[in-house]
């Protein structure tokens, strides 16, 4: 019942108030989640990656879109049209709780983030987004663990909810007390102990 699309890096796959009418598995790549304020600020709410949906809200809320979809990788997607799916629901409801809990999940992550903008500094946000992304797509390596995360300085501060300035500080701070080291569009983590303590 799917078919495949594939997007560039900085490609959209769908803007904020466009109709919903479709999930997406992601195969491989990743894809941001952000929210544009009317004052044309923009806030990166998640990053996805492989084996993750997104559209699925959609599904059960129909309306438009709530976000923009963009790649930040080379991206291959599965798209199921939402009539398709609910007829599988229908004909397989244990998928139903499998997209539930990954639902849960995301708000679980939304709600720690939304805490996170409350209760921590930038600095710590910014250990705990790298925690985050390392946890999702690091791999370990002699060093530590190195984190592909394909994010430009200003994506990585807007997923953080704070200035590039302020992110480069706190990314400078840790790259000087030896605990990162900064590769373009990645991060080694180099004493991840370090850094997970100033996640919290």
């Amino acid at each position: 019942m799917m078919t495949e699309t594939t997007l560039r890096r900085g490609e959209t796959l769908f803007n904020e108030g466009d109709p919903g009418d479709r999930l997406y598995v992601l195969v491989e790549g990743k894809v941001k989640l952000g929210h544009t304020a009317p004052d044309g600020r923009e806030n990166l709410i998640a990053v996805l990656g492989p084996s993750e949906m997104l559209g699925e809200l959609t599904l059960f809320d129909p309306g438009p879109r709530s976000t923009t979809a963009s790649a930040v990788a080379p991206t291959r997607l599965l798209t199921l049209e939402h009539s398709d799916l609910m007829g599988l629901l229908d004909s397989r409801p244990e998928l139903a709780k499998h997209m539930l809990k990954a639902l849960a999940q995301r708000l679980r992550r939304t709600n720690t983030a939304l805490a996170d903008l409350v209760f921590s500094d930038v600095p710590g946000r910014v250990a705990k987004a790298l925690m985050d992304l390392a946890d999702r797509f690091g791999r370990p390596t002699d060093e530590g663990v190195h984190v592909p995360h394909d994010l430009t300085q200003e994506e990585l501060a807007q997923l953080v909810g704070a200035s590039r300035e302020t992110v480069n500080k706190s990314l400078a701070d840790f790259v000087s007390r030896g605990w990162i080291r900064l590769e373009g569009r990645a991060v080694v983590l180099l004493d991840v102990d370090r850094v997970r303590r100033r996640a919290r």
